[in-house]
């Protein structure tokens, strides 16, 4: 019998990772940002929901945008940078944004003020969801399993 997840927990006792599915040529510019993955912690499985901090200087990920997952993000502590299609928007805590799946409206945030940031970040975990990033060479597949896989725009692998 599998333990079961906890129904109430404090966001404190979610250990804190900076580790990212990318490729080697992009991780270290989006290993500044710290993620406590309060869903998979509480055994969500049809969303996750992350409690990122991005200290100053860094960004959340690459700019990019989801084919079939929605996010909605809420900024709960500190100023940060949204960065869209549509050009740059700076939110103060309390603010949300959300990104509708399909729209391609490719987004990131970057902190450029000098204190941690906080964001709340809600995702769908729908399969089969693609990622593209219009600023870098790579693209993301997500399986039945919902793990991703990244290649280059062309289709071809990274070599790690």
């Amino acid at each position: 019998m599998t333990k079961p997840r906890p129904t109430a927990f404090h966001p404190a006792d979610v250990p804190e990772s900076n580790a990212t599915a990318y490729p080697a040529p992009f991780r270290a510019v989006n290993s500044q940002r710290w993620n406590r993955r309060l869903g998979d912690h509480g055994g969500l499985r049809n969303f996750g929901v992350n409690l990122t901090r991005i200290v100053p200087g860094a960004q959340s990920s690459s700019r990019h945008a989801h084919s079939r997952q929605d996010e909605f993000v809420w900024i709960m502590e500190g100023e940060v940078v949204l960065e869209t299609d549509d050009g740059r928007q700076t939110l103060q805590a309390g603010m949300c944004a959300a990104f509708p799946a399909g729209t391609g409206n490719a987004h990131r945030f970057v902190n450029e003020s000098t204190s941690d940031v906080v964001l709340l970040t809600v995702g769908d975990r729908t399969p089969f969801d693609e990622i593209v990033y219009p600023e870098i060479d790579m693209h993301g597949k997500a399986g039945a399993d919902g793990k991703y896989v990244f290649t280059h725009k062309d289709g071809q692998p990274y070599e790690d």
